[in-house]
């Protein structure tokens, strides 16, 4: 076992798990400075106008982050058994199968999201003086999706395996080159809206390259082998039975943000770019809970694989500490320094006054939202995906669209708006735990056969 690669299944799982969700946890922040980068550089010198047309597509972003957030997490839990119960040649075949999906659904997802961004954007009422940059953005950022699809398949291959600091440092090299791209086209070339997504593109570029080649050059079990490159139905439908769910758990709550954006598009250029700005830093609070839910599938992935179900439970717990006490820490932060943290993205006080609106709501009970994403993240490590999914669905989406059209119509503020969002929360997270008690008796019960 290399340096950098970590055993889940022996030691105290505590200090495991802090080892391997702070470098994971540091690394989704990095990321997430790509978005803040290009809000802040648009925000800053382009404008009010620019920094809303960024944002129009965001959950766009997001709709395609989670589709393959879903996939790449039917075949990391299969890697991470497969490394836990020592299967190497398993190992190796999963790891190059996951390769394969990944890049052909890469190139499916370019070539959709390519036709439909100018419709989509129509679709949800972007207003007029926006949607034109906002297309623009779009478009070309959408180019370097491949790139970021096969960066993020190579981290969750490494993850799987308990190694989250070398995608940590290529996240670290890819940030600052885009940057310094970022202030190059947009200050110095002028370059707007399109040398933002330029800059992040390139960047992108320089992670996926250095994922792969770490990959492909290793000698350990899980090395990429490009003479493995055929399909195989026995590990695709492995992969399916837990990555499909969640991946259309993804995509139905995205759309849900989408009618929470078409919402919020009704109140104007204004509104949409304090959206952008809150929405930024939510994402920073999202990349801290999901860096410990996806510790806790890798740890209970590598546990479920050699049968030791009663440490699941320690992890579990472990993750669930670590997890509120995150989200308690970056949430009241974000709600006390809020209005500091807007002005980084825009001068506008009518801009930033929507921004904190939105973040009163929304930061300090952001725990919940740890909670909600944790306990579908121990049932997939342990196989199954397919209930959390549609109780994340209707916990989460059904709630959001019974507030935006019974609850929002009458009270057409941002706040109360965003009051969706702990609300849709509590009521995933009851649904939720209920399934995981369902599945741990299930699973523990296997002890005494």
């Amino acid at each position: 076992m290399g340096t950098n690669e970590k055993k889940m299944t022996t030691g105290s799982p505590g200090k495991l798990i802090i080892t391997f969700a702070i470098p994971l946890m540091l690394g989704n922040i990095l990321q997430q400075f790509y978005t803040m980068a290009d809000t802040m550089i648009v925000g800053q010198v382009v404008g009010v106008e620019a920094l809303a047309a960024v944002g129009a597509g965001d959950w766009l972003v997001w709709l395609v982050f989670g589709i393959m957030t879903g996939i790449t997490q039917g075949f990391s839990i299969l890697v991470a058994q497969f490394y836990g119960a020592r299967e190497k040649e398993n190992l190796k075949c999963a790891v190059a199968k996951s390769y394969i999906m990944t890049a052909l659904l890469s190139v499916i997802v370019l070539a959709v999201s390519e036709g439909a961004v100018y419709h989509v954007l129509l679709f949800l009422q972007t207003p007029d003086n926006v949607i034109d940059q906002s297309t623009l953005y779009m478009r070309i950022y959408f180019l370097g999706m491949p790139f970021f699809m096969l960066y993020n398949y190579g981290a969750a291959v490494l993850r799987a395996v308990g190694d989250t600091k070398r995608p940590l440092m290529f996240l670290i090299a890819a940030g600052i080159i885009n940057a310094c791209l970022n202030m190059v086209l947009v200050i110095v070339f002028n370059l707007g809206v399109a040398g933002v997504a330029i800059a992040t593109i390139f960047s992108q570029f320089i992670s996926c390259v250095l994922v792969l080649r770490c990959l492909n050059k290793t000698d350990a079990s899980y090395q990429l082998r490009f003479s493995k490159l055929k399909i195989k139905g026995y590990y695709l439908k492995q992969i399916f039975q837990v990555g499909i769910p969640a991946g259309i758990q993804s995509t139905v709550i995205n759309f849900s943000n989408a009618l929470l954006q078409s919402s919020v598009n009704s109140f104007g250029s204004t509104a949409m770019a304090g959206y952008t700005a809150a929405n930024n830093i939510l994402g920073f609070l999202y990349a801290s809970i999901n860096s410990v839910t996806q510790a806790c599938m890798s740890f209970t992935s590598q546990n479920y694989g050699v049968r030791k179900f009663k440490r699941m439970d320690k992890v579990l717990i472990d993750c669930a500490i670590l997890s509120v006490g995150a989200s308690l820490v970056f949430g009241c932060g974000a709600y006390i320094f809020g209005d500091k943290v807007l002005m980084i993205y825009t001068n506008s006080e009518d801009v930033i006054k929507c921004g904190v609106e939105i973040l009163s709501i929304t930061t300090v009970p952001y725990f919940l939202c740890g909670i909600m994403d944790l306990f579908p993240g121990a049932l997939r490590g342990m196989g199954y995906s397919l209930v959390p999914m549609i109780l994340s669905v209707i916990g989460t989406v059904g709630m959001r669209i019974f507030w935006i059209f019974v609850i929002f119509p009458s009270h057409r503020t941002l706040y109360d708006l965003f009051i969706s969002y702990p609300a849709s929360w509590t009521a995933t997270i009851i649904m939720q735990v209920i399934c995981f008690l369902v599945v741990r008796r299930k699973v523990h019960s296997q002890i005494n056969k």
